[in-house]
Protein backbone atom coordinates (compact mmCIF):
# COMPACT_ATOMS: atom_id res chain seq x y z
CA UNK A 1 0.00 0.00 0.00
CA UNK A 2 1.36 3.53 -0.78
CA UNK A 3 1.46 6.19 1.62
CA UNK A 4 -1.27 7.93 0.23
CA UNK A 5 -3.04 5.21 0.49
CA UNK A 6 -2.23 4.72 4.12
CA UNK A 7 -3.01 8.38 5.13
CA UNK A 8 -6.33 7.60 3.30
CA UNK A 9 -7.41 4.72 5.44
CA UNK A 10 -6.16 7.13 8.42
CA UNK A 11 -8.24 9.68 7.12
CA UNK A 12 -11.29 7.33 6.78
CA UNK A 13 -11.27 6.25 10.03
CA UNK A 14 -10.30 9.31 11.87
CA UNK A 15 -13.36 10.73 10.38
CA UNK A 16 -15.57 7.80 11.21
CA UNK A 17 -14.34 8.31 14.75
CA UNK A 18 -15.55 12.16 14.57
CA UNK A 19 -18.98 11.22 12.86
CA UNK A 20 -19.66 8.17 15.67
CA UNK A 21 -18.37 9.49 19.16
CA UNK A 22 -21.13 12.40 19.18
CA UNK A 23 -20.74 13.64 22.93
CA UNK A 24 -18.70 10.78 24.08
CA UNK A 25 -14.88 11.88 25.78
CA UNK A 26 -12.34 11.39 22.87
CA UNK A 27 -10.46 9.13 25.24
CA UNK A 28 -13.20 6.89 25.99
CA UNK A 29 -13.83 6.52 22.12
CA UNK A 30 -10.51 5.75 21.13
CA UNK A 31 -10.72 2.65 23.17
CA UNK A 32 -13.54 0.92 21.55
CA UNK A 33 -12.49 2.56 17.89
CA UNK A 34 -8.89 1.14 18.30
CA UNK A 35 -10.16 -2.49 19.95
CA UNK A 36 -12.17 -3.10 16.85
CA UNK A 37 -9.32 -2.57 14.67
CA UNK A 38 -7.17 -4.40 16.54
CA UNK A 39 -9.82 -7.54 16.08
CA UNK A 40 -10.20 -6.95 12.45
CA UNK A 41 -6.47 -7.64 12.29
CA UNK A 42 -6.52 -10.67 15.05
CA UNK A 43 -9.08 -11.53 12.45
CA UNK A 44 -7.77 -11.47 9.07
CA UNK A 45 -4.30 -12.98 10.28
CA UNK A 46 -5.93 -15.81 11.83
CA UNK A 47 -8.26 -16.82 9.35
CA UNK A 48 -5.38 -16.69 6.44
CA UNK A 49 -3.34 -18.95 8.93
CA UNK A 50 -6.88 -21.15 8.99
CA UNK A 51 -6.82 -21.33 5.35
CA UNK A 52 -3.23 -21.68 5.07
CA UNK A 53 -3.23 -24.78 7.62
CA UNK A 54 -6.59 -26.94 6.41
CA UNK A 55 -5.62 -26.02 2.28
CA UNK A 56 -8.16 -28.04 0.49
CA UNK A 57 -10.53 -28.44 3.02
CA UNK A 58 -11.12 -24.92 3.66
CA UNK A 59 -14.88 -24.15 2.79
CA UNK A 60 -15.38 -22.04 -0.38
CA UNK A 61 -17.55 -19.28 0.50
CA UNK A 62 -20.76 -18.89 -0.40
CA UNK A 63 -22.54 -15.82 -2.35
CA UNK A 64 -25.14 -15.56 -0.45
CA UNK A 65 -22.98 -16.49 2.83
CA UNK A 66 -21.67 -12.99 4.64
CA UNK A 67 -20.67 -14.88 7.48
CA UNK A 68 -16.97 -16.64 7.38
CA UNK A 69 -16.16 -20.40 5.75
CA UNK A 70 -14.20 -21.33 9.10
CA UNK A 71 -18.11 -21.44 10.73
CA UNK A 72 -19.01 -23.62 7.89
CA UNK A 73 -16.09 -26.65 8.80
CA UNK A 74 -16.50 -26.42 12.88
CA UNK A 75 -20.07 -26.99 12.08
CA UNK A 76 -18.76 -29.78 9.57
CA UNK A 77 -16.07 -31.02 11.46
CA UNK A 78 -16.04 -31.35 15.55
CA UNK A 79 -14.46 -34.10 16.33
CA UNK A 80 -11.29 -32.39 14.79
CA UNK A 81 -11.57 -28.93 16.39
CA UNK A 82 -9.78 -29.08 19.03
CA UNK A 83 -6.56 -30.83 17.19
CA UNK A 84 -6.95 -27.85 14.57
CA UNK A 85 -6.83 -25.31 17.77
CA UNK A 86 -4.09 -26.90 19.25
CA UNK A 87 -2.03 -26.45 16.21
CA UNK A 88 -3.16 -22.33 15.18
CA UNK A 89 -2.46 -21.69 19.15
CA UNK A 90 1.29 -23.52 17.99
CA UNK A 91 1.51 -21.79 14.62
CA UNK A 92 0.05 -18.16 15.44
CA UNK A 93 0.08 -18.11 18.94
CA UNK A 94 -3.68 -17.45 19.64
CA UNK A 95 -6.96 -18.99 18.68
CA UNK A 96 -10.25 -17.27 17.74
CA UNK A 97 -13.72 -18.84 17.12
CA UNK A 98 -15.81 -18.45 14.31
CA UNK A 99 -18.64 -16.57 15.84
CA UNK A 100 -16.36 -14.67 17.39
CA UNK A 101 -13.97 -13.45 13.77
CA UNK A 102 -14.40 -9.60 12.88
CA UNK A 103 -16.56 -11.45 9.44
CA UNK A 104 -19.25 -12.92 11.97
CA UNK A 105 -18.63 -9.46 14.11
CA UNK A 106 -19.61 -6.93 11.10
CA UNK A 107 -22.00 -9.59 9.91
CA UNK A 108 -24.24 -9.09 13.02
CA UNK A 109 -23.69 -5.32 12.91
CA UNK A 110 -25.09 -4.95 9.46
CA UNK A 111 -28.20 -6.64 10.11
CA UNK A 112 -28.42 -5.30 13.27
CA UNK A 113 -28.60 -8.29 15.26
CA UNK A 114 -29.89 -8.18 18.86
CA UNK A 115 -26.89 -10.65 20.25
CA UNK A 116 -23.89 -8.51 18.52
CA UNK A 117 -23.15 -7.25 22.11
CA UNK A 118 -23.50 -10.42 23.80
CA UNK A 119 -20.84 -12.37 21.44
CA UNK A 120 -18.80 -9.57 21.43
CA UNK A 121 -18.16 -9.70 25.08
CA UNK A 122 -17.95 -13.43 25.14
CA UNK A 123 -15.31 -12.96 21.90
CA UNK A 124 -13.60 -10.30 23.61
CA UNK A 125 -13.63 -12.60 27.05
CA UNK A 126 -12.45 -15.78 25.03
CA UNK A 127 -9.20 -14.13 23.37
CA UNK A 128 -8.14 -12.84 26.82
CA UNK A 129 -8.37 -16.32 28.81
CA UNK A 130 -8.90 -19.26 26.41
CA UNK A 131 -6.93 -18.24 23.50
CA UNK A 132 -3.59 -18.76 24.52
CA UNK A 133 -1.94 -18.93 28.10
CA UNK A 134 -1.55 -15.38 29.31
CA UNK A 135 -0.25 -13.64 26.05
CA UNK A 136 -3.55 -11.67 25.09
CA UNK A 137 -5.17 -11.59 29.56
CA UNK A 138 -7.04 -8.53 30.16
CA UNK A 139 -6.15 -7.22 26.48
CA UNK A 140 -9.99 -5.70 26.44
CA UNK A 141 -10.08 -5.33 30.26
CA UNK A 142 -10.42 -1.63 30.03
CA UNK A 143 -13.59 -1.70 26.95
CA UNK A 144 -16.60 -1.67 28.87
CA UNK A 145 -19.45 -2.46 26.48
CA UNK A 146 -22.18 -1.76 29.26
CA UNK A 147 -21.19 1.30 29.97
CA UNK A 148 -23.94 4.11 29.56
CA UNK A 149 -22.02 6.05 27.02
CA UNK A 150 -22.57 3.94 24.72
CA UNK A 151 -26.59 4.09 25.58
CA UNK A 152 -28.70 4.00 28.62
CA UNK A 153 -29.90 -0.18 27.97
CA UNK A 154 -28.75 -3.42 26.27
CA UNK A 155 -30.69 -2.34 23.32
CA UNK A 156 -29.55 1.35 22.72
CA UNK A 157 -25.98 -0.23 23.37
CA UNK A 158 -26.15 -3.07 20.63
CA UNK A 159 -27.13 -0.42 18.01
CA UNK A 160 -24.83 1.88 19.09
CA UNK A 161 -22.51 -0.83 18.41
CA UNK A 162 -23.76 -1.50 15.49
CA UNK A 163 -23.50 1.42 13.94
CA UNK A 164 -19.91 2.06 14.99
CA UNK A 165 -18.72 -1.75 13.92
CA UNK A 166 -20.71 -1.16 10.49
CA UNK A 167 -19.08 1.89 9.87
CA UNK A 168 -16.02 0.73 10.64
CA UNK A 169 -16.23 -2.56 8.28
CA UNK A 170 -17.29 -0.19 5.80
CA UNK A 171 -14.58 2.44 5.98
CA UNK A 172 -11.69 0.19 6.03
CA UNK A 173 -13.51 -3.15 3.19
CA UNK A 174 -10.95 -1.67 0.15
CA UNK A 175 -8.13 -1.31 2.10
CA UNK A 176 -5.03 -4.40 2.75
CA UNK A 177 -5.29 -5.89 6.37
CA UNK A 178 -1.70 -6.83 6.36
CA UNK A 179 0.02 -5.40 9.82
CA UNK A 180 1.86 -2.38 8.25
CA UNK A 181 -1.19 -0.91 6.94
CA UNK A 182 -3.48 -1.23 10.14
CA UNK A 183 -0.10 -0.72 12.41
CA UNK A 184 -0.12 2.19 10.56
CA UNK A 185 -3.70 3.12 10.54
CA UNK A 186 -3.69 2.34 14.37
CA UNK A 187 -0.74 4.86 14.62
CA UNK A 188 -1.97 7.66 12.69
CA UNK A 189 -5.22 7.54 15.02
CA UNK A 190 -3.17 7.52 18.66
CA UNK A 191 -2.30 10.71 17.38
CA UNK A 192 -5.18 12.08 16.11
CA UNK A 193 -6.90 11.39 19.57
CA UNK A 194 -3.81 12.62 21.74
CA UNK A 195 -4.19 15.76 19.58
CA UNK A 196 -7.70 16.10 20.84
CA UNK A 197 -6.61 14.92 24.39
CA UNK A 198 -4.47 17.90 25.36
CA UNK A 199 -2.71 17.02 28.97
CA UNK A 200 -4.04 13.72 28.95
CA UNK A 201 -1.68 12.65 26.26
CA UNK A 202 1.26 13.09 27.53
CA UNK A 203 0.41 9.66 29.20
CA UNK A 204 0.63 7.65 26.26
CA UNK A 205 1.95 9.54 23.31
CA UNK A 206 5.59 11.30 22.06
CA UNK A 207 5.13 13.31 19.16
CA UNK A 208 6.64 11.23 16.18
CA UNK A 209 9.37 13.76 14.92
CA UNK A 210 10.53 13.40 18.70
CA UNK A 211 10.63 9.99 18.73
CA UNK A 212 12.00 9.84 15.79
CA UNK A 213 15.55 11.59 17.01
CA UNK A 214 15.53 9.57 19.83
CA UNK A 215 15.22 6.07 17.73
CA UNK A 216 17.90 7.53 15.63
CA UNK A 217 20.06 8.41 18.35
CA UNK A 218 19.89 4.64 19.69
CA UNK A 219 20.49 3.20 16.64
CA UNK A 220 23.29 5.62 15.15
CA UNK A 221 25.49 4.33 17.93
CA UNK A 222 24.83 0.84 16.97
CA UNK A 223 26.69 1.34 13.41
CA UNK A 224 30.00 -0.56 12.74
CA UNK A 225 32.56 2.15 12.30
CA UNK A 226 33.95 0.50 9.30
CA UNK A 227 31.18 -0.37 7.16
CA UNK A 228 28.68 2.03 8.78
CA UNK A 229 25.86 -0.92 8.86
CA UNK A 230 23.93 -0.72 12.16
CA UNK A 231 24.69 -3.56 14.29
CA UNK A 232 21.51 -5.56 16.02
CA UNK A 233 20.40 -3.95 19.02
CA UNK A 234 19.58 -7.51 21.51
CA UNK A 235 17.70 -5.78 23.67
CA UNK A 236 15.49 -2.12 24.10
CA UNK A 237 13.73 -0.76 26.73
CA UNK A 238 11.46 1.91 27.50
CA UNK A 239 10.48 1.87 31.11
CA UNK A 240 7.43 4.37 30.59
CA UNK A 241 6.70 3.28 27.53
CA UNK A 242 2.97 4.41 26.52
CA UNK A 243 1.77 2.97 23.80
CA UNK A 244 4.80 1.72 22.85
CA UNK A 245 5.32 4.07 19.20
CA UNK A 246 8.89 4.70 20.74
CA UNK A 247 9.83 1.28 20.93
CA UNK A 248 8.11 0.84 17.73
CA UNK A 249 10.41 3.71 16.43
CA UNK A 250 13.49 1.86 17.29
CA UNK A 251 12.70 -1.60 15.50
CA UNK A 252 11.20 0.49 12.24
CA UNK A 253 15.08 1.67 11.99
CA UNK A 254 16.31 -1.50 12.04
CA UNK A 255 14.01 -3.77 10.41
CA UNK A 256 11.79 -6.40 11.66
CA UNK A 257 15.02 -8.54 12.63
CA UNK A 258 17.42 -5.72 14.06
CA UNK A 259 16.18 -6.02 17.48
CA UNK A 260 16.43 -9.26 19.44
CA UNK A 261 13.99 -8.39 21.89
CA UNK A 262 11.54 -5.36 23.00
CA UNK A 263 10.74 -4.71 27.18
CA UNK A 264 8.20 -1.32 27.92
CA UNK A 265 6.59 -0.70 30.98
CA UNK A 266 3.95 0.95 31.50
CA UNK A 267 1.66 2.04 34.95
CA UNK A 268 -1.58 2.99 33.05
CA UNK A 269 -3.74 0.05 32.35
CA UNK A 270 -5.47 0.98 29.65
CA UNK A 271 -2.44 2.36 27.87
CA UNK A 272 -0.17 -0.76 28.71
CA UNK A 273 -3.28 -2.15 26.73
CA UNK A 274 -2.48 -0.17 23.90
CA UNK A 275 0.82 -0.97 24.02
CA UNK A 276 0.11 -4.48 23.43
CA UNK A 277 -2.07 -4.23 20.83
CA UNK A 278 0.41 -1.62 19.15
CA UNK A 279 3.10 -4.55 19.02
CA UNK A 280 0.91 -7.23 17.87
CA UNK A 281 -0.60 -4.92 15.35
CA UNK A 282 2.95 -4.16 13.56
CA UNK A 283 3.58 -7.88 12.97
CA UNK A 284 5.51 -8.44 16.69
CA UNK A 285 6.10 -11.69 17.47
CA UNK A 286 4.48 -12.08 21.16
CA UNK A 287 8.13 -14.01 21.77
CA UNK A 288 9.76 -10.77 20.77
CA UNK A 289 8.48 -8.58 23.25
CA UNK A 290 7.42 -8.36 26.90
CA UNK A 291 5.48 -5.31 28.31
CA UNK A 292 4.91 -5.09 31.41
CA UNK A 293 1.82 -3.92 33.74
CA UNK A 294 3.66 -1.65 36.60
CA UNK A 295 5.25 1.25 38.50
CA UNK A 296 8.90 1.80 36.98
CA UNK A 297 9.81 4.07 40.04
CA UNK A 298 9.20 1.10 42.94
CA UNK A 299 10.48 -1.19 40.11
CA UNK A 300 7.83 -4.33 40.59
CA UNK A 301 8.76 -6.10 37.76
CA UNK A 302 10.65 -9.20 38.75
CA UNK A 303 12.92 -9.31 35.56
CA UNK A 304 14.34 -6.01 36.31
CA UNK A 305 15.34 -7.26 39.58
CA UNK A 306 17.47 -9.77 39.07
CA UNK A 307 20.53 -9.31 41.12
CA UNK A 308 22.73 -11.80 39.32
CA UNK A 309 25.15 -10.22 37.31
CA UNK A 310 24.94 -13.05 34.74
CA UNK A 311 21.24 -13.09 34.08
CA UNK A 312 20.96 -9.37 34.75
CA UNK A 313 18.78 -6.75 32.40
CA UNK A 314 21.74 -5.20 30.45
CA UNK A 315 19.95 -3.36 27.51
CA UNK A 316 21.74 -2.26 23.87
CA UNK A 317 19.10 1.06 24.13
CA UNK A 318 17.20 2.74 26.36
CA UNK A 319 14.43 5.29 25.31
CA UNK A 320 12.26 6.95 27.64
CA UNK A 321 9.34 9.95 27.81
CA UNK A 322 8.55 9.93 31.51
CA UNK A 323 6.19 12.22 33.32
CA UNK A 324 7.87 15.38 33.35
CA UNK A 325 8.51 16.58 37.02
CA UNK A 326 6.56 13.94 38.26
CA UNK A 327 5.86 14.45 42.31
CA UNK A 328 6.94 10.91 44.04
CA UNK A 329 7.46 9.51 47.78
CA UNK A 330 10.89 7.93 47.78
CA UNK A 331 11.11 5.60 51.00
CA UNK A 332 14.17 5.11 53.18
CA UNK A 333 14.42 1.72 51.41
CA UNK A 334 14.90 3.14 48.59
CA UNK A 335 17.94 4.89 49.04
CA UNK A 336 19.55 1.63 49.30
CA UNK A 337 17.81 0.31 46.20
CA UNK A 338 20.81 -0.48 43.76
CA UNK A 339 19.19 1.80 40.99
CA UNK A 340 19.95 5.11 43.12
CA UNK A 341 22.51 3.90 45.95
CA UNK A 342 25.59 5.20 44.29
CA UNK A 343 23.78 8.85 43.10
CA UNK A 344 21.35 9.96 46.04
CA UNK A 345 17.13 10.00 45.54
CA UNK A 346 15.38 12.74 43.67
CA UNK A 347 13.47 15.29 45.26
CA UNK A 348 10.38 14.29 45.99
CA UNK A 349 8.91 17.34 43.76
CA UNK A 350 10.47 15.92 40.60
CA UNK A 351 10.76 12.21 40.02
CA UNK A 352 13.25 13.03 36.69
CA UNK A 353 16.41 12.12 38.34
CA UNK A 354 14.76 9.11 39.40
CA UNK A 355 13.52 8.01 35.88
CA UNK A 356 16.67 8.69 34.37
CA UNK A 357 18.62 6.37 36.85
CA UNK A 358 16.08 3.50 36.80
CA UNK A 359 16.80 3.42 33.08
CA UNK A 360 20.45 3.95 33.20
CA UNK A 361 21.28 0.90 35.78
CA UNK A 362 19.74 -1.16 32.91
CA UNK A 363 22.04 0.24 29.94
CA UNK A 364 24.45 -1.93 28.97
CA UNK A 365 28.38 -0.39 28.84
CA UNK A 366 28.36 -0.12 25.50
CA UNK A 367 24.77 1.09 25.13
CA UNK A 368 23.26 4.15 24.58
CA UNK A 369 20.73 5.98 26.39
CA UNK A 370 18.18 8.87 25.24
CA UNK A 371 15.62 11.00 27.14
CA UNK A 372 13.32 13.38 27.23
CA UNK A 373 13.56 15.29 30.33
CA UNK A 374 12.22 19.21 31.16
CA UNK A 375 15.30 21.88 31.31
CA UNK A 376 14.60 22.36 35.14
CA UNK A 377 17.10 18.69 35.09
CA UNK A 378 20.22 21.06 33.79
CA UNK A 379 20.16 23.87 36.24
CA UNK A 380 18.17 22.90 39.49
CA UNK A 381 19.88 22.57 42.95
CA UNK A 382 19.99 20.31 45.93
CA UNK A 383 19.95 17.21 45.56
CA UNK A 384 19.81 16.84 41.72
CA UNK A 385 23.36 18.94 41.32
CA UNK A 386 24.46 16.22 43.38
CA UNK A 387 23.36 13.44 40.84
CA UNK A 388 24.21 15.34 38.18
CA UNK A 389 27.33 16.18 39.08
CA UNK A 390 28.78 12.77 39.76
CA UNK A 391 26.65 11.49 36.44
CA UNK A 392 29.20 14.37 35.09
CA UNK A 393 32.48 13.36 37.02
CA UNK A 394 32.01 10.30 36.25
CA UNK A 395 31.67 11.01 32.34
CA UNK A 396 28.29 9.62 31.33
CA UNK A 397 26.64 12.01 29.85
CA UNK A 398 27.60 12.44 26.44
CA UNK A 399 25.27 15.04 24.59
CA UNK A 400 22.67 17.65 25.93
CA UNK A 401 19.65 18.55 23.08
CA UNK A 402 17.50 21.73 23.67
CA UNK A 403 14.06 21.50 21.63
CA UNK A 404 11.41 24.19 20.74
CA UNK A 405 9.01 24.86 22.74
CA UNK A 406 5.33 23.64 22.46
CA UNK A 407 5.58 20.52 20.57
CA UNK A 408 4.05 18.44 22.95
CA UNK A 409 0.32 18.09 22.91
CA UNK A 410 0.37 17.79 26.96
CA UNK A 411 2.54 20.97 27.79
CA UNK A 412 4.03 23.68 26.20
CA UNK A 413 7.46 24.26 27.71
CA UNK A 414 10.38 23.39 25.92
CA UNK A 415 11.79 19.99 26.86
CA UNK A 416 15.64 18.59 26.45
CA UNK A 417 17.03 15.30 25.29
CA UNK A 418 19.99 14.12 27.58
CA UNK A 419 21.90 11.10 25.70
CA UNK A 420 24.11 8.85 28.39
CA UNK A 421 26.47 6.39 28.02
CA UNK A 422 28.85 4.30 30.93
CA UNK A 423 31.60 4.30 28.01
CA UNK A 424 31.82 7.60 26.54
CA UNK A 425 34.19 7.73 23.98
CA UNK A 426 34.67 12.14 24.16
CA UNK A 427 35.63 13.67 27.46
CA UNK A 428 33.74 16.44 26.12
CA UNK A 429 30.07 17.20 26.35
CA UNK A 430 27.99 18.04 22.87
CA UNK A 431 25.31 21.13 23.20
CA UNK A 432 22.74 21.58 20.49
CA UNK A 433 20.42 24.35 20.80
CA UNK A 434 17.94 23.37 18.10
CA UNK A 435 15.32 25.71 20.15
CA UNK A 436 14.80 27.99 17.20
CA UNK A 437 14.70 25.99 14.40
CA UNK A 438 10.83 24.76 14.20
CA UNK A 439 7.56 25.11 11.70
CA UNK A 440 4.85 27.30 13.71
CA UNK A 441 1.56 25.76 13.70
CA UNK A 442 -2.00 26.95 15.15
CA UNK A 443 -1.27 24.30 18.24
CA UNK A 444 1.87 22.37 18.39
CA UNK A 445 5.18 23.68 17.04
CA UNK A 446 6.48 21.22 14.31
CA UNK A 447 9.90 19.48 13.25
CA UNK A 448 10.02 18.69 9.67
CA UNK A 449 12.59 16.09 8.13
CA UNK A 450 15.26 19.18 7.79
CA UNK A 451 15.33 20.57 11.50
CA UNK A 452 15.81 16.59 12.81
CA UNK A 453 18.22 15.68 10.70
CA UNK A 454 20.65 18.69 11.54
CA UNK A 455 19.69 17.22 14.64
CA UNK A 456 20.91 14.09 14.09
CA UNK A 457 24.08 15.02 11.59
CA UNK A 458 25.36 17.64 14.28
CA UNK A 459 25.08 14.67 17.23
CA UNK A 460 26.68 11.75 14.59
CA UNK A 461 29.63 14.12 13.63
CA UNK A 462 29.88 16.03 16.82
CA UNK A 463 29.83 18.98 14.79
CA UNK A 464 30.05 22.64 16.10
CA UNK A 465 28.24 25.97 14.40
CA UNK A 466 27.83 29.40 15.87
CA UNK A 467 24.75 29.90 17.76
CA UNK A 468 23.59 26.09 17.21
CA UNK A 469 25.96 23.30 18.33
CA UNK A 470 29.66 23.35 20.68
CA UNK A 471 31.42 20.97 22.09
CA UNK A 472 32.17 21.83 25.96
CA UNK A 473 34.82 20.19 27.99
CA UNK A 474 34.43 19.57 31.65
CA UNK A 475 36.57 21.79 32.80
CA UNK A 476 34.37 24.54 31.90
CA UNK A 477 30.95 23.09 33.23
CA UNK A 478 32.92 22.12 36.62
CA UNK A 479 33.50 26.21 36.58
CA UNK A 480 30.07 26.28 35.86
CA UNK A 481 29.16 24.61 38.84
CA UNK A 482 27.84 21.72 37.15
CA UNK A 483 24.82 23.70 35.59
CA UNK A 484 24.20 22.33 32.07
CA UNK A 485 21.70 25.28 31.02
CA UNK A 486 21.95 24.72 27.46
CA UNK A 487 22.03 29.16 27.01
CA UNK A 488 25.28 29.23 29.23
CA UNK A 489 27.53 27.44 26.39
CA UNK A 490 24.99 27.93 23.21
CA UNK A 491 23.76 31.36 22.87
CA UNK A 492 20.90 31.62 19.96
CA UNK A 493 21.34 35.40 20.72
CA UNK A 494 23.47 37.64 17.88
CA UNK A 495 25.49 39.83 18.69
CA UNK A 496 24.52 43.96 18.09
CA UNK A 497 25.86 45.21 14.88
CA UNK A 498 28.76 47.56 15.61
CA UNK A 499 28.42 51.23 14.21
CA UNK A 500 31.30 52.99 12.82
CA UNK A 501 30.80 56.40 13.98
CA UNK A 502 32.99 57.87 11.54
CA UNK A 503 31.16 56.81 8.49
CA UNK A 504 27.77 57.62 10.17
CA UNK A 505 29.19 61.30 10.49
CA UNK A 506 30.32 61.31 6.82
CA UNK A 507 26.86 60.54 5.73
CA UNK A 508 25.25 62.79 7.58
CA UNK A 509 27.33 65.74 6.48
CA UNK A 510 26.94 64.87 2.84
CA UNK A 511 23.14 64.77 3.45
CA UNK A 512 23.27 67.99 4.67
CA UNK A 513 24.50 69.45 1.65
CA UNK A 514 22.15 67.80 -0.96
CA UNK A 515 19.12 69.46 1.36
CA UNK A 516 21.34 72.68 1.02
CA UNK A 517 21.51 72.25 -2.87
CA UNK A 518 17.87 71.46 -3.09
CA UNK A 519 16.93 74.21 -0.65
CA UNK A 520 18.75 76.54 -2.77
CA UNK A 521 17.12 74.90 -6.56
CA UNK A 522 13.58 75.08 -4.76
CA UNK A 523 14.39 78.54 -3.41
CA UNK A 524 15.33 80.18 -7.04
CA UNK A 525 11.87 79.04 -8.39
CA UNK A 526 10.17 80.35 -6.03
CA UNK A 527 12.22 83.64 -6.75
CA UNK A 528 10.84 83.62 -10.22
CA UNK A 529 7.53 83.47 -9.53
CA UNK A 530 7.47 86.13 -7.47
CA UNK A 531 7.06 84.18 -4.29
CA UNK A 532 8.86 84.81 -0.49
CA UNK A 533 11.67 82.18 -0.33
CA UNK A 534 11.69 79.27 2.51
CA UNK A 535 13.09 80.01 5.51
CA UNK A 536 16.83 78.80 5.83
CA UNK A 537 16.50 74.70 7.24
CA UNK A 538 13.28 73.99 6.00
Amino acid sequence: MTEHDQKQLGNTLWGIANDLRGAMNADDFRDYMLSFLFLRYLSDNYEASAKKELGSDYPKPKDEDKGNPLTQWYEQNAEDIAEFEKQMRRKVHYVIEPAHLWSSISELARTQNDELLHTLQGGFKYIENQSFENNFQGLFSEINLDSEKLGKNYSERNAKLCTIIKKIADGIAGFSSGSDVLGDAYEYLIGQFAAGSGKKAGEFYTPQPISTILSEIVTLDSQEPATGKKKKLHKVLDFACGSGSLLLNVRNKLGPHGVGKIYGQEKNITTYNLARMNMLLHGVKDSEFEIHHGDSLLNDWDILNEMNPTKKLECDAVVANPPFSYRWEPTEALADDFRFKSYGLAPKSAADFAFLLHGFHFLSDEGTMAIILPHGVLFRGGAEARIRSKLLNDNHIDTVIGLPANLFFSTGIPVCILVLKKCKKFDDVLFINASEHFEKGKRQNNLLDKHIEKIIDTYQFRKQETRYARRVSMEEIEKNDFNLNISRYVSTAKPEEKIDLGQVHKELFALEAKIATAEGKHNAYLKELGLPSLPEGH
